[in-house]
Protein backbone atom coordinates (compact mmCIF):
# COMPACT_ATOMS: atom_id res chain seq x y z
CA UNK A 1 0.00 0.00 0.00
CA UNK A 2 2.91 2.51 1.12
CA UNK A 3 4.52 1.52 -2.56
CA UNK A 4 0.93 1.85 -3.97
CA UNK A 5 1.31 5.77 -2.69
CA UNK A 6 4.80 6.58 -3.00
CA UNK A 7 4.00 5.66 -7.00
CA UNK A 8 1.32 7.33 -7.40
CA UNK A 9 2.18 10.85 -5.27
CA UNK A 10 4.10 12.54 -7.97
CA UNK A 11 1.33 11.96 -10.93
CA UNK A 12 -1.12 12.92 -7.70
CA UNK A 13 0.65 16.14 -7.20
CA UNK A 14 0.83 16.97 -10.91
CA UNK A 15 -2.91 16.58 -11.67
CA UNK A 16 -3.66 18.72 -8.54
CA UNK A 17 -1.18 21.07 -9.60
CA UNK A 18 -2.68 21.22 -12.91
CA UNK A 19 -6.28 21.66 -11.94
CA UNK A 20 -5.67 24.46 -9.53
CA UNK A 21 -3.67 26.33 -12.35
CA UNK A 22 -6.73 26.06 -14.21
CA UNK A 23 -8.95 26.99 -11.68
CA UNK A 24 -6.76 29.86 -10.92
CA UNK A 25 -6.85 31.43 -14.45
CA UNK A 26 -10.82 30.62 -14.45
CA UNK A 27 -10.99 32.74 -11.53
CA UNK A 28 -8.82 35.36 -12.97
CA UNK A 29 -11.02 35.68 -16.21
CA UNK A 30 -14.28 35.71 -13.76
CA UNK A 31 -13.37 38.58 -11.58
CA UNK A 32 -11.97 40.59 -14.78
CA UNK A 33 -14.32 43.39 -14.99
CA UNK A 34 -16.30 43.16 -17.77
CA UNK A 35 -15.46 45.93 -20.65
CA UNK A 36 -17.98 47.99 -22.07
CA UNK A 37 -18.33 46.29 -25.42
CA UNK A 38 -16.13 43.77 -25.10
CA UNK A 39 -18.18 42.03 -27.54
CA UNK A 40 -16.26 38.97 -29.96
CA UNK A 41 -17.01 39.56 -33.03
CA UNK A 42 -20.11 37.78 -34.63
CA UNK A 43 -19.02 33.81 -35.21
CA UNK A 44 -16.13 34.18 -33.29
CA UNK A 45 -15.87 31.83 -30.65
CA UNK A 46 -14.34 32.68 -27.04
CA UNK A 47 -10.48 32.01 -26.68
CA UNK A 48 -9.62 29.04 -24.15
CA UNK A 49 -7.64 30.55 -21.31
CA UNK A 50 -4.01 30.02 -22.14
CA UNK A 51 -4.67 30.27 -25.76
CA UNK A 52 -2.58 32.46 -28.25
CA UNK A 53 -3.35 35.42 -28.96
CA UNK A 54 -3.68 36.20 -33.25
CA UNK A 55 -0.96 38.33 -33.82
CA UNK A 56 -1.93 41.18 -36.12
CA UNK A 57 1.13 43.36 -37.49
CA UNK A 58 1.22 47.02 -37.51
CA UNK A 59 2.39 49.08 -40.63
CA UNK A 60 5.99 50.50 -39.95
CA UNK A 61 5.48 54.17 -40.54
CA UNK A 62 9.04 54.91 -42.91
CA UNK A 63 11.50 58.09 -41.35
CA UNK A 64 11.87 60.52 -44.07
CA UNK A 65 15.69 60.24 -44.44
CA UNK A 66 15.88 63.55 -46.17
CA UNK A 67 15.07 65.42 -42.93
CA UNK A 68 17.58 63.36 -41.30
CA UNK A 69 20.09 64.10 -43.53
CA UNK A 70 23.10 65.29 -42.31
CA UNK A 71 26.33 66.36 -44.67
CA UNK A 72 29.50 68.10 -43.46
CA UNK A 73 29.81 69.72 -46.60
CA UNK A 74 26.54 71.30 -46.09
CA UNK A 75 25.54 74.40 -44.99
CA UNK A 76 26.48 75.81 -40.78
CA UNK A 77 24.97 78.31 -38.66
CA UNK A 78 27.73 80.54 -39.12
CA UNK A 79 27.60 80.40 -42.89
CA UNK A 80 23.58 81.44 -42.82
CA UNK A 81 24.67 84.00 -40.78
CA UNK A 82 27.58 85.17 -42.87
CA UNK A 83 25.33 84.96 -45.90
CA UNK A 84 22.12 86.42 -44.06
CA UNK A 85 24.63 89.75 -43.01
CA UNK A 86 25.85 89.89 -46.32
CA UNK A 87 22.58 89.75 -48.37
CA UNK A 88 20.76 91.65 -45.85
CA UNK A 89 18.62 94.42 -47.38
CA UNK A 90 18.00 96.23 -44.19
CA UNK A 91 21.45 96.27 -44.08
CA UNK A 92 21.48 98.13 -47.99
CA UNK A 93 19.34 99.83 -46.85
CA UNK A 94 21.59 101.56 -43.98
CA UNK A 95 24.99 101.53 -46.68
CA UNK A 96 22.65 103.65 -48.54
CA UNK A 97 21.93 106.07 -45.88
CA UNK A 98 26.23 105.63 -45.25
CA UNK A 99 26.54 106.52 -48.92
CA UNK A 100 24.41 109.76 -47.71
CA UNK A 101 26.53 110.82 -44.49
CA UNK A 102 29.76 110.57 -47.11
CA UNK A 103 28.31 112.39 -49.00
CA UNK A 104 27.53 115.14 -46.69
CA UNK A 105 31.56 114.90 -45.55
CA UNK A 106 32.56 115.65 -49.40
CA UNK A 107 30.12 118.89 -48.96
CA UNK A 108 31.31 120.08 -45.70
CA UNK A 109 35.20 119.80 -47.20
CA UNK A 110 34.50 121.78 -49.80
CA UNK A 111 33.79 124.79 -47.33
CA UNK A 112 37.03 124.90 -46.83
CA UNK A 113 38.22 125.46 -50.24
CA UNK A 114 38.44 129.72 -51.42
CA UNK A 115 35.19 130.62 -53.31
CA UNK A 116 36.71 130.95 -56.92
CA UNK A 117 34.51 132.61 -59.59
CA UNK A 118 34.79 133.32 -63.16
CA UNK A 119 33.05 135.74 -64.95
CA UNK A 120 33.06 136.35 -68.82
CA UNK A 121 30.94 139.19 -70.17
CA UNK A 122 29.82 140.91 -73.67
CA UNK A 123 27.93 144.53 -73.51
CA UNK A 124 26.60 146.15 -76.51
CA UNK A 125 25.76 149.60 -75.75
CA UNK A 126 23.23 152.53 -77.35
CA UNK A 127 24.91 154.82 -79.79
CA UNK A 128 25.16 158.26 -78.99
CA UNK A 129 27.36 161.28 -79.67
CA UNK A 130 29.11 162.34 -76.86
CA UNK A 131 28.61 166.59 -76.30
CA UNK A 132 32.19 168.34 -77.38
CA UNK A 133 34.42 169.63 -74.74
CA UNK A 134 35.88 172.61 -76.13
CA UNK A 135 37.50 176.36 -74.82
CA UNK A 136 40.26 175.31 -73.59
CA UNK A 137 43.42 177.39 -74.22
CA UNK A 138 46.96 175.64 -74.30
CA UNK A 139 49.97 178.34 -73.75
CA UNK A 140 52.95 176.50 -76.38
CA UNK A 141 56.19 177.67 -76.45
CA UNK A 142 59.08 177.99 -79.42
CA UNK A 143 62.17 177.85 -76.81
CA UNK A 144 64.14 174.96 -76.96
CA UNK A 145 65.47 173.17 -73.93
CA UNK A 146 69.46 173.25 -73.31
CA UNK A 147 70.61 169.77 -73.77
CA UNK A 148 72.07 168.42 -70.40
CA UNK A 149 70.09 170.66 -68.29
CA UNK A 150 67.58 168.91 -65.59
CA UNK A 151 64.17 170.86 -66.17
CA UNK A 152 64.16 172.54 -62.65
CA UNK A 153 67.41 174.27 -64.32
CA UNK A 154 66.43 175.18 -67.52
CA UNK A 155 66.35 179.15 -67.84
CA UNK A 156 63.17 180.64 -67.21
CA UNK A 157 61.34 180.96 -70.93
CA UNK A 158 61.36 184.02 -73.03
CA UNK A 159 57.47 185.69 -73.24
CA UNK A 160 58.78 186.65 -76.76
CA UNK A 161 58.29 183.05 -77.72
CA UNK A 162 55.10 182.10 -75.98
CA UNK A 163 51.68 181.69 -78.56
CA UNK A 164 48.21 180.60 -77.04
CA UNK A 165 46.67 177.71 -78.81
CA UNK A 166 42.95 176.63 -78.60
CA UNK A 167 41.28 173.66 -79.51
CA UNK A 168 37.91 171.20 -78.78
CA UNK A 169 38.18 167.13 -77.86
CA UNK A 170 35.70 164.22 -76.89
CA UNK A 171 36.56 161.08 -75.26
CA UNK A 172 35.68 158.28 -77.81
CA UNK A 173 32.34 155.99 -76.71
CA UNK A 174 32.75 151.79 -77.93
CA UNK A 175 29.79 150.24 -77.64
CA UNK A 176 30.98 146.68 -77.92
CA UNK A 177 32.58 145.91 -74.43
CA UNK A 178 34.46 142.90 -73.39
CA UNK A 179 35.13 141.29 -69.85
CA UNK A 180 36.88 138.50 -68.37
CA UNK A 181 37.12 138.29 -64.51
CA UNK A 182 38.31 135.79 -62.05
CA UNK A 183 38.12 136.11 -58.26
CA UNK A 184 38.85 134.58 -55.11
CA UNK A 185 37.00 135.03 -51.70
CA UNK A 186 38.37 133.08 -48.62
CA UNK A 187 36.22 133.07 -45.41
CA UNK A 188 38.91 133.74 -43.24
CA UNK A 189 36.43 133.41 -40.09
CA UNK A 190 34.36 130.67 -41.33
CA UNK A 191 37.48 128.45 -41.14
CA UNK A 192 36.89 128.72 -37.05
CA UNK A 193 33.60 129.17 -36.32
CA UNK A 194 31.62 127.81 -39.59
CA UNK A 195 33.16 125.22 -41.90
CA UNK A 196 35.33 123.38 -39.17
CA UNK A 197 32.28 122.72 -37.31
CA UNK A 198 30.07 121.74 -40.18
CA UNK A 199 32.94 119.61 -41.33
CA UNK A 200 33.28 117.40 -37.96
CA UNK A 201 29.10 117.41 -37.33
CA UNK A 202 29.56 115.55 -40.90
CA UNK A 203 32.20 113.32 -39.96
CA UNK A 204 30.18 111.83 -36.73
CA UNK A 205 27.35 111.44 -38.74
CA UNK A 206 28.92 109.15 -41.30
CA UNK A 207 30.53 107.42 -38.35
CA UNK A 208 26.97 106.72 -37.01
CA UNK A 209 26.28 105.46 -40.22
CA UNK A 210 28.72 103.33 -40.28
CA UNK A 211 27.62 101.40 -36.71
CA UNK A 212 24.44 101.53 -38.05
CA UNK A 213 24.89 99.54 -41.23
CA UNK A 214 27.12 97.25 -38.73
CA UNK A 215 24.51 96.74 -36.52
CA UNK A 216 21.97 95.76 -38.93
CA UNK A 217 24.13 93.47 -40.40
CA UNK A 218 25.06 91.96 -36.95
CA UNK A 219 20.86 91.23 -36.24
CA UNK A 220 20.74 89.70 -39.82
CA UNK A 221 23.26 87.43 -38.81
CA UNK A 222 22.23 86.83 -35.73
CA UNK A 223 18.43 86.24 -36.89
CA UNK A 224 20.11 84.24 -39.99
CA UNK A 225 21.48 81.94 -37.09
CA UNK A 226 18.26 81.67 -35.46
CA UNK A 227 16.38 80.75 -38.28
CA UNK A 228 18.65 77.72 -39.16
CA UNK A 229 18.25 76.18 -35.62
CA UNK A 230 14.57 76.87 -35.98
CA UNK A 231 14.56 74.82 -39.55
CA UNK A 232 16.36 72.03 -37.57
CA UNK A 233 13.67 71.86 -35.13
CA UNK A 234 10.99 71.72 -37.80
CA UNK A 235 13.29 68.93 -39.52
CA UNK A 236 13.53 67.01 -36.08
CA UNK A 237 9.95 67.71 -35.48
CA UNK A 238 8.86 65.35 -38.38
CA UNK A 239 10.92 62.49 -37.15
CA UNK A 240 9.26 62.76 -33.73
CA UNK A 241 6.05 62.98 -35.46
CA UNK A 242 6.79 59.92 -37.72
CA UNK A 243 7.80 58.24 -34.28
CA UNK A 244 4.30 58.99 -32.43
CA UNK A 245 2.70 57.87 -35.74
CA UNK A 246 4.32 54.67 -35.54
CA UNK A 247 3.50 54.17 -31.64
CA UNK A 248 -0.34 55.19 -31.88
CA UNK A 249 -0.23 52.36 -34.93
CA UNK A 250 1.13 50.30 -32.93
CA UNK A 251 -1.69 50.98 -29.88
CA UNK A 252 -4.09 50.10 -32.83
CA UNK A 253 -2.12 46.32 -33.35
CA UNK A 254 -2.56 46.32 -29.97
CA UNK A 255 -5.92 46.88 -29.32
CA UNK A 256 -7.10 45.30 -32.19
CA UNK A 257 -5.61 42.02 -31.03
CA UNK A 258 -6.78 43.03 -27.43
CA UNK A 259 -9.97 42.83 -28.39
CA UNK A 260 -10.08 39.66 -30.65
CA UNK A 261 -9.31 37.98 -27.20
CA UNK A 262 -11.83 39.78 -25.40
CA UNK A 263 -9.44 41.84 -23.28
CA UNK A 264 -9.83 45.02 -24.53
CA UNK A 265 -13.82 46.85 -26.01
CA UNK A 266 -14.21 48.08 -28.88
CA UNK A 267 -14.43 51.77 -27.64
CA UNK A 268 -10.51 51.44 -27.40
CA UNK A 269 -10.14 49.92 -30.66
CA UNK A 270 -12.05 53.02 -31.99
CA UNK A 271 -10.10 55.44 -29.42
CA UNK A 272 -6.70 54.42 -30.68
CA UNK A 273 -8.28 54.36 -34.75
CA UNK A 274 -8.86 58.54 -33.98
CA UNK A 275 -5.36 58.60 -32.53
CA UNK A 276 -3.67 57.43 -35.46
CA UNK A 277 -5.81 59.63 -37.37
CA UNK A 278 -4.52 62.53 -35.26
CA UNK A 279 -0.99 61.59 -36.04
CA UNK A 280 -0.91 61.34 -39.47
CA UNK A 281 -2.50 64.85 -39.66
CA UNK A 282 0.34 65.89 -36.88
CA UNK A 283 2.95 64.27 -39.00
CA UNK A 284 1.44 66.55 -42.47
CA UNK A 285 1.10 69.47 -40.40
CA UNK A 286 5.17 68.90 -39.21
CA UNK A 287 6.21 68.70 -43.00
CA UNK A 288 4.75 71.76 -43.85
CA UNK A 289 6.42 73.61 -41.20
CA UNK A 290 9.67 72.06 -41.78
CA UNK A 291 9.04 73.28 -45.78
CA UNK A 292 8.33 76.86 -43.89
CA UNK A 293 11.27 77.07 -41.89
CA UNK A 294 13.34 76.26 -44.89
CA UNK A 295 12.03 78.56 -46.87
CA UNK A 296 12.45 81.13 -43.78
CA UNK A 297 15.78 80.33 -44.33
CA UNK A 298 16.34 80.68 -47.71
CA UNK A 299 14.68 84.06 -47.45
CA UNK A 300 17.31 84.67 -44.76
CA UNK A 301 19.95 84.01 -47.07
CA UNK A 302 19.00 85.29 -50.70
CA UNK A 303 19.31 81.43 -51.81
CA UNK A 304 18.12 80.58 -55.40
CA UNK A 305 15.57 78.31 -55.95
CA UNK A 306 17.25 75.95 -57.47
CA UNK A 307 19.93 75.67 -54.67
CA UNK A 308 19.33 72.75 -52.35
CA UNK A 309 19.90 73.24 -48.59
CA UNK A 310 21.44 70.47 -46.18
CA UNK A 311 22.29 71.41 -42.56
CA UNK A 312 26.06 71.01 -42.34
CA UNK A 313 26.07 70.51 -38.40
CA UNK A 314 23.36 68.15 -36.20
CA UNK A 315 21.65 69.00 -32.60
CA UNK A 316 24.02 65.75 -31.41
CA UNK A 317 26.48 67.95 -29.92
CA UNK A 318 26.41 69.55 -26.60
CA UNK A 319 26.71 73.28 -26.63
CA UNK A 320 30.08 75.11 -25.53
CA UNK A 321 29.77 75.92 -21.71
CA UNK A 322 29.27 80.19 -21.08
CA UNK A 323 31.20 81.30 -18.03
CA UNK A 324 30.60 84.74 -16.81
CA UNK A 325 28.33 86.77 -14.52
CA UNK A 326 25.62 89.71 -15.28
CA UNK A 327 28.03 92.65 -14.48
CA UNK A 328 30.98 91.54 -16.59
CA UNK A 329 28.45 91.11 -19.43
CA UNK A 330 26.43 94.18 -18.84
CA UNK A 331 29.66 96.07 -18.94
CA UNK A 332 30.78 94.20 -22.02
CA UNK A 333 27.63 94.52 -24.17
CA UNK A 334 27.74 98.39 -23.09
CA UNK A 335 30.78 98.85 -24.67
CA UNK A 336 30.67 96.80 -27.80
CA UNK A 337 27.62 97.46 -28.77
CA UNK A 338 27.20 99.66 -32.09
CA UNK A 339 23.49 100.93 -31.11
CA UNK A 340 25.31 102.90 -28.22
CA UNK A 341 27.98 103.87 -29.96
CA UNK A 342 26.05 105.37 -33.09
CA UNK A 343 23.96 107.25 -30.52
CA UNK A 344 26.68 108.87 -29.07
CA UNK A 345 28.32 110.20 -32.73
CA UNK A 346 24.48 111.00 -33.86
CA UNK A 347 24.71 113.20 -30.31
CA UNK A 348 27.89 115.13 -31.09
CA UNK A 349 27.27 115.61 -34.63
CA UNK A 350 24.21 117.05 -33.38
CA UNK A 351 26.57 119.72 -31.06
CA UNK A 352 28.97 120.62 -33.91
CA UNK A 353 26.37 121.73 -36.05
CA UNK A 354 24.58 123.71 -32.95
CA UNK A 355 28.31 125.47 -32.49
CA UNK A 356 27.97 126.31 -36.48
CA UNK A 357 24.80 127.80 -36.34
CA UNK A 358 26.16 130.33 -33.48
CA UNK A 359 28.86 131.68 -35.81
CA UNK A 360 25.57 133.97 -36.94
CA UNK A 361 26.17 135.32 -33.95
CA UNK A 362 29.47 137.19 -34.91
CA UNK A 363 30.95 139.41 -37.82
CA UNK A 364 32.48 137.28 -40.87
CA UNK A 365 36.32 138.44 -41.86
CA UNK A 366 36.66 137.71 -45.73
CA UNK A 367 39.57 138.25 -48.13
CA UNK A 368 38.82 138.71 -51.72
CA UNK A 369 41.05 139.48 -54.91
CA UNK A 370 40.10 140.03 -58.61
CA UNK A 371 41.61 140.10 -61.68
CA UNK A 372 39.96 141.79 -64.55
CA UNK A 373 40.73 141.62 -68.48
CA UNK A 374 38.52 143.95 -70.67
CA UNK A 375 38.58 145.72 -73.54
CA UNK A 376 37.75 148.91 -73.15
CA UNK A 377 38.90 148.82 -69.28
CA UNK A 378 36.68 150.44 -67.27
CA UNK A 379 39.88 151.85 -65.34
CA UNK A 380 41.71 153.17 -68.41
CA UNK A 381 40.62 157.15 -69.30
CA UNK A 382 40.43 157.74 -71.56
CA UNK A 383 38.98 154.48 -72.92
CA UNK A 384 40.77 152.67 -76.15
CA UNK A 385 39.62 149.74 -77.98
CA UNK A 386 42.66 147.61 -76.31
CA UNK A 387 43.00 144.52 -73.74
CA UNK A 388 43.54 145.98 -71.05
CA UNK A 389 44.53 143.78 -67.28
CA UNK A 390 43.92 145.13 -63.79
CA UNK A 391 43.46 143.62 -60.67
CA UNK A 392 42.60 144.57 -56.96
CA UNK A 393 42.93 142.94 -53.40
CA UNK A 394 40.97 143.91 -50.42
CA UNK A 395 39.50 142.56 -47.23
CA UNK A 396 35.50 142.73 -46.02
CA UNK A 397 33.68 142.31 -42.75
CA UNK A 398 30.17 142.17 -42.54
CA UNK A 399 27.52 141.84 -39.85
CA UNK A 400 24.06 140.98 -40.01
CA UNK A 401 22.49 141.40 -36.84
CA UNK A 402 19.01 140.70 -37.81
CA UNK A 403 20.61 137.07 -38.34
CA UNK A 404 21.05 136.58 -34.46
CA UNK A 405 17.88 135.20 -34.05
CA UNK A 406 17.96 133.22 -36.34
CA UNK A 407 20.91 131.64 -35.79
CA UNK A 408 20.10 131.06 -31.93
CA UNK A 409 16.86 128.93 -32.79
CA UNK A 410 18.84 126.77 -35.59
CA UNK A 411 21.64 126.32 -32.27
CA UNK A 412 18.82 125.58 -30.08
CA UNK A 413 17.06 123.04 -32.24
CA UNK A 414 20.39 121.31 -32.89
CA UNK A 415 21.12 121.23 -28.94
CA UNK A 416 17.45 119.54 -28.33
CA UNK A 417 18.53 117.02 -30.81
CA UNK A 418 21.33 116.12 -29.44
CA UNK A 419 19.71 116.25 -25.59
CA UNK A 420 17.33 113.96 -27.72
CA UNK A 421 19.33 111.08 -28.91
CA UNK A 422 21.21 111.47 -25.75
CA UNK A 423 17.67 110.42 -23.77
CA UNK A 424 17.51 107.64 -26.35
CA UNK A 425 20.67 106.22 -25.94
CA UNK A 426 19.83 106.04 -21.94
CA UNK A 427 16.71 104.11 -23.29
CA UNK A 428 18.98 101.94 -25.88
CA UNK A 429 21.63 101.05 -22.89
CA UNK A 430 18.59 99.93 -20.36
CA UNK A 431 17.35 97.73 -23.13
CA UNK A 432 20.45 96.22 -23.21
CA UNK A 433 20.80 95.50 -19.74
CA UNK A 434 17.70 93.71 -19.81
CA UNK A 435 18.17 91.93 -22.99
CA UNK A 436 21.91 90.56 -21.05
CA UNK A 437 19.91 89.70 -18.39
CA UNK A 438 17.13 87.52 -20.50
CA UNK A 439 19.63 86.03 -22.67
CA UNK A 440 21.59 85.02 -19.73
CA UNK A 441 18.89 83.54 -18.27
CA UNK A 442 18.10 81.67 -21.80
CA UNK A 443 20.97 80.01 -21.38
CA UNK A 444 21.10 78.86 -18.22
CA UNK A 445 17.32 77.65 -18.42
CA UNK A 446 18.24 75.66 -21.61
CA UNK A 447 21.14 74.02 -20.23
CA UNK A 448 19.11 72.60 -17.21
CA UNK A 449 16.40 71.63 -19.34
CA UNK A 450 18.92 69.73 -21.48
CA UNK A 451 19.64 67.78 -18.83
CA UNK A 452 15.97 67.49 -16.95
CA UNK A 453 14.63 66.28 -20.78
CA UNK A 454 16.99 63.84 -21.06
CA UNK A 455 15.91 61.53 -17.83
CA UNK A 456 12.47 62.83 -18.62
CA UNK A 457 12.37 61.31 -22.26
CA UNK A 458 14.29 58.18 -20.15
CA UNK A 459 11.45 57.99 -18.12
CA UNK A 460 9.01 58.55 -20.30
CA UNK A 461 10.16 55.76 -23.04
CA UNK A 462 10.69 52.76 -19.91
CA UNK A 463 7.14 54.00 -18.81
CA UNK A 464 5.36 53.65 -22.17
CA UNK A 465 7.37 49.96 -23.00
CA UNK A 466 5.86 49.22 -19.55
CA UNK A 467 2.79 50.00 -19.84
CA UNK A 468 2.61 48.37 -23.39
CA UNK A 469 3.37 45.58 -21.98
CA UNK A 470 0.96 45.26 -19.39
CA UNK A 471 -1.63 45.85 -22.23
CA UNK A 472 -0.47 43.65 -23.66
CA UNK A 473 -0.52 41.46 -20.88
CA UNK A 474 -4.55 42.24 -20.84
CA UNK A 475 -3.07 43.99 -16.98
CA UNK A 476 -3.05 47.42 -18.51
CA UNK A 477 -6.02 49.84 -19.77
CA UNK A 478 -6.06 51.59 -22.91
CA UNK A 479 -5.85 54.79 -21.64
CA UNK A 480 -2.87 54.40 -19.31
CA UNK A 481 -1.40 53.07 -22.41
CA UNK A 482 -2.89 56.38 -24.59
CA UNK A 483 -0.98 58.27 -21.47
CA UNK A 484 2.17 56.98 -21.84
CA UNK A 485 2.70 57.57 -25.37
CA UNK A 486 1.37 61.46 -25.10
CA UNK A 487 3.89 61.44 -22.28
CA UNK A 488 7.00 59.62 -24.74
CA UNK A 489 5.88 61.99 -27.48
CA UNK A 490 5.52 65.35 -25.19
CA UNK A 491 9.07 64.18 -23.66
CA UNK A 492 11.16 63.44 -27.40
CA UNK A 493 9.83 67.46 -28.35
CA UNK A 494 11.01 68.69 -24.73
CA UNK A 495 14.62 66.94 -25.50
CA UNK A 496 14.66 68.33 -29.05
CA UNK A 497 13.17 71.83 -27.73
CA UNK A 498 16.15 72.18 -25.50
CA UNK A 499 18.52 71.38 -27.29
CA UNK A 500 17.25 73.70 -30.23
CA UNK A 501 16.63 76.46 -27.31
CA UNK A 502 20.13 75.71 -25.82
CA UNK A 503 22.22 76.91 -29.54
CA UNK A 504 19.56 79.72 -29.86
CA UNK A 505 20.01 81.40 -26.62
CA UNK A 506 23.60 81.39 -26.92
CA UNK A 507 23.15 83.38 -30.52
CA UNK A 508 20.69 85.91 -28.20
CA UNK A 509 23.63 85.92 -25.42
CA UNK A 510 26.25 86.74 -28.41
CA UNK A 511 24.33 89.41 -30.31
CA UNK A 512 23.29 91.10 -26.39
CA UNK A 513 27.12 91.27 -25.80
CA UNK A 514 27.96 92.72 -29.23
CA UNK A 515 30.09 89.49 -29.65
CA UNK A 516 28.92 88.87 -33.29
CA UNK A 517 29.85 92.15 -34.43
CA UNK A 518 33.58 91.57 -34.08
CA UNK A 519 32.82 89.79 -37.70
CA UNK A 520 31.10 92.36 -39.47
CA UNK A 521 32.76 95.00 -41.14
CA UNK A 522 32.23 98.77 -40.84
CA UNK A 523 32.55 99.36 -44.60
Amino acid sequence: MRTFIRSTLPFSTAVFGGMMFLATGAWAQAARPPQPGATPPAGAQAPKPGAATPAVTAPTERIPTELTEFSPSGVTSDQVGQRAAATSFQAKAQMEALNAAQAKVDAAWAGFLPKITGTARYTRLSNLTPPPFGGFNIVGTKQQPVPGVRPEDQPPVDPASTYPTAFNFSFPIFLDQWSLQAGITIPISDYFLRVNQNYTAATHAETAARFDVASARAKSSADGRVAFYNWLRARNQVVVAVLALQDQRNHLTDATNQFTVGNASRADVLRAETNVASAELTVEQAKNAADLNEKQVRVAIHAKEDERLVPGEGLDSTPPPVAGNIKAFTDEALAARFEVKSADANAEAARKNAKAQRAGNYPSLSAFGNAYYQNPNQRIVPATDQWRATWDLGAQLTWTPTDIPLAGANASSFEAQAAQIEAQKQVTRDGIEVEVLQSYQQVKEADFSMESTKRQLASATEAYRVARELFNAGRGTSTTLTDAETELTRARLAELNARVDARIARVRLEHALGRDTKNVKIQ
